[in-house]
């Protein structure tokens, strides 16, 4: 008797802990009404990575679509407004303050893209908005200032640039035994992260670096970082690129006969790059976090996904599909689980309840807590092999 009397007094505490740091958040506690749930995302639809932004975008439409087939959250429909950020920060914030100011959307969910993300976060946190799932690892989406209650606003659910890249790179020095690492990094907030975290693993295993080079975000030509790296004897590079800079750094180490191993780090693992890269990019590695769905391979409702996007959007599925439909799905069960009262401080007690969402792709669970706004750090490492990405290793952690 005791023991449950105390083990309640401990719920009980946490539960006041909680509803304290909740109390100290500022909510705008817009966007809901009886019938509907206003969320709103920036996507890359007509820039250097609208490969990432247009099917993102649509895997977002297709998850709202069958919420609202069902019969919505709590008997709410989701209402999705996606603007075009064209990956250009001024524009990210002019949509940001658009979406908050007069759509008044309720969250902002699945915006695309390191640099326009970080530019547009505070316009969020300071008016009581919360940033859940944006399509960027890095860091500062989900790393909470105690001092600073509006942080807890933000809310991630990719494997962080840095701690996948360390996993992914670990991994490929242990099993492949390179002497001369390097890495060719996009100069922002992406490659910057990417960078870290090899910077972080290298130093770990106490490897010096042979070669850090860059480039400057929409570069389409390599060829000075790809010859610096051949001249500095470079054994295994690592990748911050995006899908064009990561076919077209490849490209160039080709046209100079270098065939060197190349590691990418999460942005790489998708179905465009053996699409578009063919021949040239056979053996390429990357960090991941699911294996990447294929059409004559899936089974069960991953299949059935697949058939529902080609239908909705005369193309193929793919990866930044999948992860856009993945983040109204997961904003769709922590509303739900919110209840019918849904407003800022019920939403954000839902988000921190430890309760995980579990999606039909087999990724890690994911879940939140008060101190824990990153939902799952587990990463795998992929390989394209004749064309098409396959799992070499995962469970790997960080």
């Amino acid at each position: 008797m005791r023991h449950v009397s105390l083990r309640g007094a401990v719920t009980a505490a946490l539960c006041l802990a909680t509803t304290s740091v909740i109390a100290q958040v500022k909510f705008a506690n817009q966007g809901v009404t009886d019938t509907e749930i206003v969320v709103g995302t920036h996507q890359d639809l007509s820039g250097p990575i609208k490969g990432w932004g247009v099917p993102a975008a649509n895997g977002m439409r297709l998850a709202v679509d069958e919420i609202n087939a069902a019969g919505g959250v709590n008997g709410r429909r989701i209402r999705l407004i996606i603007e075009d950020s064209a990956y250009d920060p001024k524009k990210a914030v002019l949509a940001t303050q658009k979406l908050v100011e007069k759509d008044r959307i309720f969250s902002m969910v699945g915006a695309m893209g390191s640099p326009t993300v970080l530019a547009a976060q505070d316009i969020l946190l300071d008016a009581g908005v919360t940033q859940l799932f944006p399509l960027t690892a890095a860091e500062f989406t989900f790393r909470m200032d105690p001092g600073k209650p509006q942080e807890r606003l933000k809310f991630n659910n990719l494997l962080p640039y840095v701690e996948s890249t360390r996993a992914a790179l670990k991994y490929m020095v242990e099993s492949r035994k390179p002497q001369k690492p390097c890495i060719m990094h996009q100069d922002d907030e992406y490659g910057r992260s990417v960078l870290e975290g090899f910077n972080r693993q290298l130093d770990a295993m106490k490897i010096q670096p042979a070669s850090i080079t860059s480039y400057k975000r929409g570069a389409s030509d390599f060829s000075a970082q790809v010859a610096k790296m051949k001249s500095d004897g470079c054994d295994l590079v690592v990748l911050g690129t995006v899908i064009r800079e990561t076919i077209g750094a490849i490209a160039e180490a080709r046209k100079l006969g270098w065939t060197v191993t190349f590691l990418g780090a999460t942005p790489t693992n998708v179905m465009e790059i053996p699409a578009l890269g063919k021949e040239l990019v056979e053996g390429l590695y990357a960090a991941g976090a699911f294996e990447v769905p294929y059409e004559d391979t899936a089974k069960g409702k991953v299949k059935e996904w697949i058939a529902n996007y080609k239908k909705a959007f005369n193309t193929e599925a793919n990866t930044q599909a999948v992860l856009g439909y993945n983040t109204i799905m997961t904003f769709a069960f922590f509303a739900k689980l919110a209840g019918k009262d849904l407003n800022g401080a019920n939403f954000l007690k839902a988000m921190e309840s430890g309760q995980a969402f579990v999606d039909i792709f087999n990724s890690p669970p994911m879940k939140f807590s008060t101190d824990n706004h990153l939902g799952s750090t587990a990463t795998q490492v992929q390989q394209i092999r004749n064309g098409r990405w396959t799992l070499v290793k995962d469970g790997l952690l960080f």
